[in-house]
C-alpha cells in the first residue's frame, strides 16, 4: 500500500470544455475516484446512481456516483465514474484508476509512475481459464 499526491487533469467526457486540474491524494488503499461535490458541479456531471460507502472508521453513508470524466495522470488517460464527497473535501484517486492506467506508487519516493513492466502503454491483465 502507498500514498502520494499528484496533479491530475479531469474533464467532463461529454463536454471537454469543462475541466479542472487538481492535486489529488493517490491511495492504493482506496478504491474509487472521489471528487468534492463543488468540482462535480463545476464539471457539469450527471448523476448515475447511489451507492453505500463504508469509511475506514466503519461509518456507512449513501453517496452519489456521477459520470463520466476523462482523467489524465502521468501521460495516461482513462474514463471513469466519480463518487461525490462533501464540498471542499480532498480529491482522491483509488485503485480502480491506478489499475486501469497501469500506474504504481514507487515506495521510496512516494511518486506515481507507469508500471515498469509496461512503461510505454498501460497493460490490462486478464486471467482466463485455459482450454
Amino acid at each position: 500500500m502507498g500514498k502520494a499526491v499528484e496533479k491530475v487533469k479531469i474533464a467532463n467526457l461529454l463536454d471537454p470544455t469543462k475541466s479542472v486540474t487538481v492535486e489529488a491524494i493517490v491511495d492504493t488503499g482506496a478504491t474509487l475516484l472521489v471528487l468534492p461535490s463543488d468540482i462535480v458541479d463545476s464539471l457539469g456531471l450527471e448523476k448515475v446512481e447511489e451507492v453505500r460507502v463504508k469509511y475506514a472508521n466503519n461509518h456507512v453513508e449513501t453517496k452519489e456516483i456521477y459520470g463520466v470524466v476523462r482523467l489524465e495522470l502521468k501521460g495516461r488517460i482513462g474514463n471513469f465514474d466519480v463518487l461525490a464527497e462533501n464540498k471542499g473535501s480532498q480529491p482522491l484517486i483509488g485503485q480502480i484508476v491506478l489499475e486501469r492506467l497501469d500506474l504504481v506508487i514507487e515506495p521510496s519516493t512516494k511518486r506515481v509512475m507507469p508500471n515498469p513492466r509496461s512503461p510505454e502503454m498501460p497493460m490490462v491483465e486478464i486471467f482466463m481459464a485455459a482450454d
